[in-house]
């Protein structure tokens, strides 16, 4: 992806340099449950909206188990994108992630396109390579191929994407047309890494807008920062890449409730989330997505009271 991509407006909403945004997960609902309330988290989108949160997070979870340990039945992405494109009016739609590898790489770009469209140039399109043996196995895939697959997909996708586009056929036959994927994309779609798929940090670097990885321990976290920032600044000098992790956050009704580490994540009061999100910053975070744990408080008084006390640090004009 060039750098033009990151110039474009969504892109610099959510990642852009000496600078945090705060975006939410959805479906948001307590842990645990498995049906997914479709009007409510229709409703809890608008909210997160008109809050000024600069970025929804949908999951690609192509099938369930009962070994797995999250049990929720995710709708699927792009029929959920499509609605959350028509339901919002400002805030980013990522995908996190589309798992590249069991996909085709061309229904990908052409669903990609048709968010993009949809949402009049909000979506940003996140790609992970999956990390499950058994949906390998039942898509027919080898999961000892999952390397060559995600950069070979990503490659397609990418193409099928950019501009000039260009639509790379499985099969080249003597009598093949040159297809054309449509609908054309308001601006070209980008890019971002979600994990790293089996790649090193430099192909990474050269080829998304961004890395998105999970909530590490701080020194961890610094230490996978200095890293991309010296695959950056090697790959594409003088371009920027942002760098954003995924955190759980439950968020205590004590304003001044110290942060306590939690799987992926902190419970905290928000002055403490504050001091914790200002240290992300200055560490060269630049996109923090929220997976809010609802165990004892509903979504709408913790969207109201990072909308009114958190955001406003980080989101500034």
């Amino acid at each position: 992806m060039s750098a033009g991509g990151a110039e474009q407006a969504i892109v610099g909403r959510v990642l852009a340099p000496n600078r945090l945004s705060i975006g939410l997960t959805l479906p948001l609902m307590p842990s645990g449950q498995e049906g997914v309330d479709v009007t409510e988290q229709r409703r809890l989108a608008k909210l997160a909206d008109s809050a000024g949160f600069r970025a929804l997070w949908i999951r690609d979870v192509p099938l369930n188990s009962r070994d797995y340990p999250d049990p929720v039945g995710h709708l699927d992405p792009w029929s959920w994108l499509g609605a959350l494109a028509a339901e919002t009016r400002q805030i980013a739609l990522i995908s996190g992630a589309i798992v590249l590898t069991l996909r085709h790489p061309l229904h990908i770009a052409k669903a990609a396109a048709s968010v993009a469209t949809l949402s009049e140039g909000r979506f940003i399109l996140g790609l992970g390579s999956g990390d499950r043996p058994p949906e390998f196995a039942a898509f027919g895939e080898d999961v000892a191929e999952r390397r060559r697959l995600f950069a070979d997909h990503w490659q397609v996708v990418a193409k099928a994407l950019g501009t000039p586009q260009q639509v790379v056929p499985d099969r080249h036959d003597t009598d093949s047309p040159d297809f054309q994927l449509r609908p054309l994309a308001p601006e070209p779609v980008p890019l971002l890494a979600v994990g790293s798929g089996g790649q090193s940090v430099n192909w990474i670097a050269r080829h998304a807008i961004g890395w998105m990885t999970y909530h590490r321990e701080p020194a961890q976290q610094r230490d996978r920062y200095r890293m991309w920032r010296a695959a950056v600044e090697q790959s594409v000098p003088g371009e920027f890449r942002g760098f954003g992790e995924a955190m759980r956050l439950d968020l205590d009704a004590d304003p001044g409730a110290p942060a306590t580490p939690i799987d992926l994540g902190y419970r905290a009061g928000r002055d403490a989330l504050i001091d914790v999100l200002e240290a992300l910053r200055e560490m060269g975070v630049h996109h923090v997505s929220l997976n809010l744990r609802l165990e004892e408080r509903p979504a709408d008084a913790i969207i109201e009271e990072l909308a009114a006390h958190v955001l406003p640090h980080f989101h500034r004009p």
